[in-house]
Formats: structure tokens, C-alpha cells, sequence
């Protein structure tokens, strides 16, 4: 653990800590944080219906951003060490447009199925739970197309741009779908893609915890093979690493939390390119026996910040996910390559 900063994880973990009870505290109605504290211990509140905004509508929302923000970081950290690529998300390999394009078709099916008074709920109930088993067969589906294609393929490169080829060309019939549908169907999978983390309840995270934990737990055990990735295909070979099957394991991964998360919340941007570089830069080493934690922590604080500032305390207003993520994550990714450009300048100067 070379260069790794002892002190830095249990500070992570209180800044998560920290952030969830802003999260479920801070909103457009106004709980007092005592109250909040009563409400997540199990007491009762000073007013009533604290329990009902804390419990049953900020806290699921805050786990939601805790399991995304740590799973997506994660992956992207899987995805980033195996292709070797800074830019590299978890999406790369397709699992986004696969779960678009079940959702795409969920959408237009039920449409068809269902009168407009009807579907025009939108992604609710029985509704919304379709999606989320749509998304979900569709990330599953272009996973397995991925990992077929990766028995073929020697070079981590040419599986990345494999990956990239194959959401190219979800994403072009998911357009095609859409064309043929309901303007109003192609409105609601537009409010789907920007993302959310308000969906989902207590039932949900029964599901999606599990699947974002089991990822999480697979993504533990190629610590020592990620580890040895870094210095190239060859070095890991050397030290007895079967590549093709670390690879494997590491898009199944990848592709479960990314998957899972994208079924539940919708494609959620930039969180898996800019949480695993400001992890690096926090914990000063490559080592992914510190790294990997400290990435899941930092992404579910960012969420965190993320989910707040999505509804911006005392409003009623609410911006879409993925704008806050955007103008977040953009400048992180800009600034942190610009920065690694400057110490690369340096070290050859």
C-alpha cells in the first residue's frame, strides 16, 4: 500500500456518512436535522409526517445514490484499468444501449397494449417494474454479445472498440424504434434517459442492493489481477494471470453494477469516468487494494452531492440528474487529464 494515506478511508466514510443524512435531511420541505436523526434511528419524530418525507422518500432515494454512486465508480474503475484508457466508463461495453433498447421496446410494446389514459402514468407500478426487467434483459443481452465476441479477441483495444461498435448499433435501432412509436412513448424514454434517483422504494433496493453488492464483491476479488494488468497483458501473464478469464470476470462485473443500476435509475453520466480520477488523486496510488474501496466511497458521495443538488433545498424545482452530473463531472475529467498531462511534461522535462 505504498503511498496510500492510512486515514483517508475512515474520512471517506464519514463523508458518505455525512452525506446521507444531508441528503435525506435537505429538500423542498425542510426537516429539521434533528428530526432526521430520530426518523433514521427509529424514534418518533416532533411531527408526524417527518416519517413519511424521511422514510418512505428521501431515505430510498439516498440509497439509491449510495448503491449507484459506488457501484458506476467501480465499474468505471474496472473498465479503466482493463483497457487501460482514461476515458473508458462503464458503458463502453454496451450495457447502456442494451438497457435502452428494452426499455425502448417495453415502452412502445405497452403502448400498444395499453390505452393513452392508461400508459400516460408512465413508468409506474407494474409499468415501471416491466422497465426495469426490460432494461434489464436488454444490458444482459448485449453483455452476453460482449463476451461472446471477447473469446475471439486477443487485444483489450480492439474488445473496447467491439463494445463501442455494438452500442453504436443498439443505439441506432433504439432511434429506429422510437421514430415508429407515439411521440408521447419517445417523451417518456427521453425523461427516462436523463436519469434519477427518485424512483425507486424500499421493495426496489431489495433488488437492486444484492445485484450492486454482488458486483461490488466480484469486483473485490480482482484486486491482485488488476493490479498486475497495470504493467500490461504480458507482465500479467508472466505472473501466472489468466488474462482472457480476468477479462471475462471483469466485463461480468462491470456490466452486473452497470446493468443493474442503469435498469433502476436510467443511464446515469460522467459518475464512472470522474469518480475513479479523483480517487487516484485522493489515495496517491494505483494500488487497488486501497483504490477500489476509495472509489466506491467517493462515488456515493458524489451522488450524494449529486442527489442534492438535484433538488435544490427550499424549492420546488427539480433538475434532471444528468445535467448536475454533466456540469460536474465534465470539468473533473477535463481538469484531472489536464493535470496528469502537466506531471507527464514534468517527469519527461
Amino acid at each position: 500500500m505504498t503511498g496510500a494515506r492510512p486515514w483517508l478511508l475512515p474520512a471517506l466514510a464519514v463523508v458518505v456518512a455525512a452525506g446521507f443524512v444531508l441528503a435525506v435531511a435537505l429538500g423542498p420541505v425542510r426537516v429539521p436535522l434533528a428530526d432526521t436523526v430520530r426518523v433514521l434511528v427509529g424514534a418518533d419524530p416532533a411531527d408526524p409526517r417527518w416519517s413519511v418525507v424521511v422514510g418512505s422518500v428521501r431515505v430510498p432515494r439516498a440509497l439509491t445514490a449510495v448503491l449507484a454512486g459506488a457501484g458506476l465508480g467501480v465499474a468505471g474503475l474496472l473498465v479503466q484499468t482493463l483497457f487501460r484508457n482514461p476515458l473508458a466508463d462503464p458503458y463502453v461495453l454496451g450495457v447502456s444501449s442494451g438497457a435502452s433498447l428494452g426499455v425502448a421496446l417495453f415502452l412502445a410494446t405497452s403502448a400498444g397494449a395499453a390505452s393513452g389514459a392508461a400508459f400516460g402514468a408512465g413508468l409506474v407500478g407494474l409499468g415501471r417494474m416491466g422497465a426495469v426487467g426490460a432494461a434489464a434483459v436488454g444490458a444482459a443481452a448485449v453483455l452476453a454479445l460482449v463476451v461472446l465476441l471477447s473469446r475471439w479477441v486477443r487485444s483489450a483495444v480492439t474488445l473496447l472498440i467491439v463494445g463501442v461498435m455494438v452500442g453504436a448499433a443498439t443505439t441506432a435501432v433504439v432511434s429506429l424504434v422510437l421514430v415508429w412509436t407515439d411521440p408521447r412513448i419517445a417523451q417518456q424514454f427521453f425523461v427516462w434517459g436523463l436519469g434519477s434517483f427518485d424512483a425507486t422504494a424500499l421493495p426496489d433496493l431489495a433488488v437492486l442492493g444484492p445485484t450492486v453488492g454482488a458486483g461490488l464483491a466480484l469486483a473485490g476479488l480482482l484486486v491482485k489481477p488488476l493490479n498486475a494488468l497495470l504493467l500490461g497483458d504480458g507482465y500479467a501473464r508472466s505472473m501466472g494471470v489468466d488474462t482472457r478469464r480476468v477479462r471475462t470476470v471483469v466485463l461480468l462485473a462491470a456490466a452486473v453494477l452497470a446493468g443493474g443500476i442503469t435498469a433502476f435509475c436510467g443511464p446515469i453520466a460522467f459518475l464512472g469516468i470522474a469518480v475513479p480520477h479523483l480517487a487516484r488523486l485522493l489515495v496517491g496510488t494505483a494500488d487497488h487494494r486501497v483504490l477500489l474501496p476509495a472509489t466506491a466511497l467517493v462515488g456515493a458521495a458524489a451522488a450524494l452531492a449529486c442527489a442534492i443538488a438535484s433538488h435544490p433545498p427550499g424549492t420546488e424545482a427539480v433538475i434532471p440528474l444528468n445535467v448536475v452530473t454533466s456540469l460536474v463531472g465534465a470539468p473533473v475529467v477535463i481538469g484531472v487529464l489536464l493535470h496528469s498531462r502537466r506531471l507527464a511534461a514534468g517527469a519527461v522535462a
